[in-house]
């Protein structure tokens, strides 16, 4: 039996949750990574007895727009999923609604939902370390109840499709219309220690970033996601100090109080 992994995981964090949940499932997975420009989304179409795990980060309370836009392409098919939404310990606000929303729109039945914490990735003092083990022996048990709900739901076969019901039970939180989309708040640039490498070039998800000016990003593609700060092997690329304190200041109280994982099925 085949699974998918949609996936989008600029620096890492989301991936590791998405991981953690579809490794209970006896599975032989396909990823689709949706920070590679260089994927035909358009050409992929899942097969309905695919058990699909779409995840992506919270930004600023929205599915980040640059992975929805690839998602939009891909065709569902009918097939199940489970959507998951990762945030750094502050909120993630209408995040699983849109993404769920964005499921039903490319043709996936929801059967699932998770809001999962892991590092933020821009304020690494929040949520550091997580998915912790808490987080992970939580998050493994939910799989296997995801797991034992897509068999049964397989083994209704014809009858399910009869019946036409909607296999989603339970509502995630969000709101519609979303929050407005917030702007990019900080883009990365490089310090003296740049080697002009072009690793940052290779991995930006946004294409922001060329050759020609390797030191700074295009601020009208920049997304903010810090992937080139993480993959930058000089350690070269950094944000603005002063900006990253403001910010970190202002979440401070958001942040400060350890937040449980959010399971949905």
């Amino acid at each position: 039996m085949k699974g998918r992994q949609i996936i989008f995981s600029p620096t890492g964090g989301t991936k590791k949750v998405a991981d953690l949940l579809a490794g209970e499932w006896n599975l032989k997975r396909e990823a689709v990574d949706l920070t590679d420009p260089s994927v035909d989304f358009g050409s992929i179409s899942v097969e309905k007895e695919e058990l699909t795990l779409i995840a992506v980060p919270s930004y600023g309370g929205r599915v980040p727009a640059l992975a929805a836009k690839r998602f939009r392409q891909i065709k569902g098919n009918g097939a199940r999923c489970v959507i998951v939404c990762v945030y750094g310990n502050r909120a993630y606000e209408d995040t699983l609604t849109e993404l769920e929303d964005l499921a039903e729109e490319c043709g996936f039945e929801v059967i699932a939902a998770v809001a999962a914490i892991a590092e933020h990735s821009i304020m690494h003092q929040y949520a550091t370390g997580r998915p912790d083990r808490e987080d992970e022996q939580e998050l493994k048990e939910f799989a296997e109840k995801i797991w034992k709900k897509f068999q049964e739901e397989q083994s209704k076969g014809q009858i399910w499709e009869q019946e036409k019901r909607k296999i989603s039970d339970f509502k995630v939180p969000g709101n519609r219309p979303y929050k407005e989309s917030a702007p990019v708040p900080m883009v990365p640039k490089a310090e003296d220690g740049c080697n002009q490498c072009g690793i940052c070039v290779k991995k930006c998800p946004a294409e922001a970033i060329s050759l020609k000016h390797v030191q700074e990003a295009d601020e009208k593609k920049c997304i903010s996601c810090m992937r080139c700060v993480v993959v930058c092997p000089a350690g070269a690329r950094k944000i603005n100090a002063a900006a990253a304190a403001a910010v970190a200041q202002k979440i401070e109280k958001a942040c400060s109080v350890r937040k449980r994982n959010e399971l949905y099925c």
